[in-house]
């Protein structure tokens, strides 16, 4: 069974992942492995190139702010690069060995008609926690992680096309809950 860990950035998805790795699931990252692919992939790296117009690696580091301004300039040209990416992740995902994926942007992506997912659980955390999580992670202003936020899918839109949901608020116990999760999955 193929199952998808999803959730707004700052809710916790990648603790809660790590958690379930400590139960022996391997869990298959899908912002690491499209940041791998696309340092390693000659074709993809073309592509993007042609895509683009400028080069997004420059002494075998990317260019992050050449993409980011690219993506953030039109919906048409996130869609172009995930139309690029997004294959190449879900091919790779399929041929890892892993049943579990962390995805950030599942259903923004549509990733989640990539492949083959049966269960979704959804990580959610209330906003002010997320901001201070991302504030403190990434050592921007609350003003710029609450922007990064609202550029993403609201949580309760995630949530309403998830199975599963962990609270990670600080007050409930994510073990308990990550462990039920794991008991009715499999």
């Amino acid at each position: 069974m193929k199952v998808a860990i999803t959730g707004g950035i700052g809710s916790g998805k990648s603790y809660v992942c790590n958690q379930l790795r400590k139960y022996g699931i391997k869990v298959y990252d899908c912002d690491a492995a499209a940041k791998k692919l696309m340092r390693t992939s000659i074709e993809l790296q073309n592509r993007l190139f042609q895509l683009i117009k400028q080069p997004i690696f420059i002494n075998k580091t990317i260019q992050k702010s050449v993409i980011a301004k690219f993506l953030l300039e039109s919906e048409s040209n996130k869609q172009a690069i995930n139309n690029i990416v997004h294959p190449a992740v879900a091919a790779d995902f399929m041929q890892s060995g892993a049943d579990w994926l962390e995805s950030a942007i599942l259903f923004e992506s549509d990733f989640i008609n990539r492949v083959p997912i049966e269960k979704v659980v959804c990580v959610t955390a209330p906003e002010h926690i997320r901001v201070a999580r991302i504030v403190q992670r990434d050592n921007i202003s609350p003003e710029k992680a609450l922007e990064w936020i609202h550029r993403q899918l609201p949580q309760e839109e995630i949530l309403r096309h998830s199975d599963y949901e962990i609270v990670n608020d600080g007050k409930r116990n994510l073990d308990t809950q990550i462990k039920q999760i794991i008991d009715e999955i499999i």
